[in-house]
């Protein structure tokens, strides 16, 4: 069974690219094959047009985060990071500048061993920003981190990617990657299943109307007559009562339902209308699907051509 199945696409510089899917997705894999650490069977993995093993300076090109554990805990933090940047020849005081850079300043002389998970992730972080690299690329970053936490690697990684770097995370936080990202690809069974900036795979998206008022089965009447008919844009593509005075109209807006409400004479005690987000849209695209099966759902823009990083899996 293959782990990626025809899976290309390409992330460009200066965004936050999110990387998604269900477990068993492939992410981890992808990201793998990115790093060097797993060949493909067909098709490449490239960093600024090259194999990772190809690269001239790995270090400076690409930094990567798949999981915090390889520490010796017997090893202070910055002992750790000389260590790493002696073998890449880096100037050891970069060191310092990495840990200030993720939050560690004062923790470079404690024992990674005492280190909460969060503070591991950090210290990942940190050893992928030795090098300064153009890319940098993370696999779960907020595992183990605290709200606070979290909302630190949100503005680093942006702030990062606004230098016009490329940031590819993968994260299976939902609601914390539509804050972050500007970009997302999503997988499933080992596919693409959408990839393009977040905001356009959003946009005509369906929008739930709901709506509160004494009048709710007469509401439901009128807004089923208006999706047979058509008379109006946007009709609901579905009607249903939710509670004796509630109605919930999918696939509308407040600006259909509303006037013609006002044009019935219905009375209304509350309407709110909501787009659908990061965490529908995912359900929607990968429900279903497992490993090995075929996308479903709505698609996203077909990949681009070009670009620095590229991961290709036919």
């Amino acid at each position: 069974m293959l782990a990626v199945d025809d899976l290309s696409f390409v992330v460009e510089p200066g965004t936050v690219t999110g990387f998604l899917g269900p477990n068993g997705a492939g992410k981890t894999t992808t990201l793998r094959m990115l790093l060097g650490l797993v060949a493909p069977t067909s098709g490449s993995a490239l960093v600024n047009g090259r194999s990772y093993h190809d690269l001239a300076d790995p270090t400076r090109t690409v930094g990567g985060v798949l999981e915090a554990s390889g520490f010796h805990p017997a090893r202070t933090a910055r002992n750790h990071l000389r260590i790493v940047g002696t073998v890449a020849g880096i100037d050891s005081g970069r060191v310092d500048e990495v840990l200030e850079l993720v939050g560690l300043g004062t923790d470079g002389d404690r024992k990674v061993g005492g280190f909460s998970l969060g503070m591991r992730q950090r210290l990942e972080l940190a050893r992928a920003l030795l090098g300064d690299p153009q890319v940098l690329i993370l696999d779960e970053p907020a595992n183990g981190l605290d709200p606070q936490g979290i909302a630190w690697m949100r503005g680093f990684l942006r702030w990062y990617a606004s230098q016009g770097r490329i940031v590819l995370v993968s994260s299976h936080l939902l609601a914390e990657a539509a804050q972050t990202v500007d970009r997302v690809i999503i997988l499933a069974g080992g596919r693409l299943v959408a990839e393009g900036p977040l905001d356009q795979l959003l946009q005509g998206a369906t929008t739930t109307v709901r709506v509160r008022t004494p009048d709710a089965e007469r509401l439901v009447r009128l807004l089923e007559d208006a999706a047979a008919s058509g008379p109006v844009d946007h009709p609901p593509t579905s009607v249903r009562l939710e509670g004796p005075d509630v109605v919930m109209a999918e696939g509308t807006t407040a600006e259909t339902v509303g006037p013609l409400m006002a044009r019935a004479g219905i009375v209304v005690y509350e309407m709110t209308s909501s787009g659908e987000s990061l965490e529908q849209l995912f359900f929607e695209l990968t429900e279903g699907l497992e490993q090995g099966g075929h996308p479903m759902g709505r698609p996203g823009p077909p990949p681009t051509s070009g670009g620095p990083v590229q991961g290709s899996a036919p």
